[in-house]
């Protein structure tokens, strides 16, 4: 039955969405079915962005070292690299333009910029080495990157056809896009008139086929799913009015996940406009970096893959410092084992453990689960997020499996993506013909609609949030003269959820080492990809009937042995 929590978050809800509430319902065709619909929502980013930047005018929004920029600024600024774009760049509506930066104002900048300019904004896995960049840049046909100078170096000697602007992120925001301004345009340039149906963003995700695929979303979409988050986060608002427990300093938020992420791009970058939320940005993720930016900026909020929220609680440190302004420790990537859920809970305070689950195809929309329900439940993620998440648990012939039981984790709404650029066979078997995109999780609804996850159908490993194709790093151990047969599959890891293992059975006569081969990935895989534990066999990899190497058994055996040595 309902929590208590349950039953007033719905009362919020139906407060918020009800007749004279600030979020109005309507509905929309798609799929040939009515689907919920905020209508009241901006329909385009570039309107939305103009919208709170000037309402939240001098408020800080961004911080990054010593320089703080309000959302004038920052609007300003983004105004800029727009008409730079334009004029001194011929970037014209539906342009795809890179961006391959690590965390900084300059990213947050050119994103709005690119957007503004009528750009698609194509958000380059920062960690990729240059093949992977050049990949996805010749994927999502890209015509120019911006890039910091770190990324820009990867790139050098590699051919990929587009044109890279290099951007000094330790110089002032006007200073550090001057390479973007200064080629041309004024405050004068012309800038598109943007519809909900324009090109907004490509996001590249790891599936089990190896090459990361990018997905598109229109500019309808991803404020839907804005919305859809406001709606989530003003019940939550009205709860803590209701308790006399609202802060009246200004909400603010530690981003120590890339925002090349979903979860940091929507949930937390684009939504903090609607929200007047100052984001305080880590370029590296450190615990007591972390700890030092929450005390000093005052944040609320916290957000980031399991394993940095647990990595604050067992620090040594925390005593140190005043976390007493944070209120909630979010995750989202990977699930938390109970345990830790439990210990966030009874250690941190007044602060409460959060999980979200969303999807890069569905702009981060899906389910959440918070505080004592959280608790209660620590291995669900939640119910389906409304009003926009219609959550369905299916078969693979898209009909509802039977109440409680496991099968596919489905999700229809009007904020999902539209597919998988330039790759239709991709586009066309991750949804059904009724419009439920198809996660490949394995799960089921309790009772009282809560999703429980309980495997993968997709063949990827997921290491602190970053999902790994197993069918990448092997094509990558391919790529070795020597190497005759592999098998990659996840390992238990506790800090990072599962890490890359990998078994190989090199040419009869070979000499390499598994210390050797780590050294020849490293230079083609980020780093995240390359095998924590390489296992060097002296036989053909077993089989199953039909000839195909039986990983089921593999995965099984050596996560057994890697566990007990973990052990030792």
């Amino acid at each position: 039955m309902p929590s208590a929590l349950d039953l007033r978050l719905e009362a919020a809800y139906n407060l918020i969405t009800g007749p004279g509430g600030p979020i109005q319902l309507g509905t929309v065709e798609r799929f040939g079915h009515q689907l919920p619909f905020i209508s009241n929502a901006p329909t385009n980013l570039a309107d939305y962005v103009a919208f709170f930047a000037a309402q939240h005018g001098d408020a800080t929004f961004l911080v990054e070292g010593d320089e703080r920029l309000s959302f004038k600024q920052v609007y300003m600024a983004a105004r800029q690299v727009a008409a730079g774009l334009v004029e001194g760049h011929g970037v014209q509506r539906g342009d795809r333009v890179g961006l391959a930066m690590r965390n900084a104002n300059a990213w947050c900048v050119s994103y709005i910029g690119i957007l503004m300019a009528g750009g698609c904004a194509t958000l380059l896995n920062g960690w990729w080495q240059g093949g992977e960049l050049a990949a996805g840049i010749i994927d999502s046909e890209a015509k120019l990157v911006i890039a910091d100078v770190q990324r820009a170096a990867r790139l050098e000697g590699i051919e990929h056809g587009a044109k890279i602007i290099t951007l000094d992120l330790t110089q002032p925001i006007d200073l550090a896009i001057a390479p973007i301004t200064g080629a041309g345009g004024s405050a004068a340039t012309v800038l598109p008139t943007l519809t909900g149906q324009d090109l907004a963003t490509i996001l590249f995700t790891s599936g089990s086929t190896g090459q990361s695929k990018g997905a598109y979303s229109r500019h309808e979409a991803i404020c839907q799913a804005i919305f859809n988050y406001v709606t989530q986060t003003a019940s939550i608002v009205h709860l803590l009015t209701e308790d006399g427990q609202m802060s009246d300093i200004q909400p603010a938020t530690l981003i120590c996940t890339p925002l090349f992420h979903v979860t940091a791009e929507v949930p937390v970058f684009l939504q903090s406009f609607a929200l007047g939320r100052k984001l305080v940005l880590m370029p590296k993720w450190n615990a007591d970096e972390a700890m030092r930016l929450i005390q000093d900026e005052q944040c609320n909020y916290f957000v980031g893959v399991p394993l940095m929220s647990y990595e604050i609680l067992v620090s040594p440190n925390r005593k140190n410092y005043d976390l007493s302004t944070c209120k909630s420790y979010a995750g989202g990537g990977a699930p938390r084992p109970p345990e830790h859920v439990r210990r966030l809970a009874a250690e941190m305070g007044e602060a409460k453990p959060l999980l979200g689950y969303g999807l890069t195809e569905t702009n981060a929309v899906g389910c959440g689960i918070i505080n004592e329900n959280y608790v209660a439940k620590p291995m669900s993620t939640g119910p389906a997020s409304k009003p926009l998440v219609d959550l369905a648990i299916l078969d693979d012939n898209g009909e509802p499996v039977a109440e409680g039981g496991v099968g596919e984790v489905c999700i229809r709404s009007v904020c999902n993506f539209e597919g998988y650029w330039n790759n239709e066979a991709a586009t066309k078997a991750a949804f059904f013909d009724n419009g439920y995109f198809r996660s490949g999780d394995l799960g089921y609804l309790d009772e009282d609609g809560y999703l429980f996850i309980v495997d993968r159908k997709k063949d990827i490993i997921i290491r602190g949030g970053e999902n790994i194709s197993c069918q990448e790093v092997e094509a990558a151990i391919y790529e070795h003269a020597e190497v005759n047969e592999c098998a990659v599959f996840g390992l238990p890891d506790e800090r990072l959820g599962e890490c890359v293992g990998a078994v190989v059975w090199m040419k009869p006569g070979s000499s390499v080492t598994a210390e050797e081969l780590v050294a020849f990935l490293s230079a083609r895989l980020a780093p995240y990809k390359v095998p924590c534990q390489i296992w060097m066999s002296n036989d053909a990899l077993p089989k199953l009937g039909s000839e195909k190497i039986d990983k089921v058994s593999l995965r099984s055996h050596y996560r057994e042995e890697y566990a007990a040595k973990v052990v030792a």
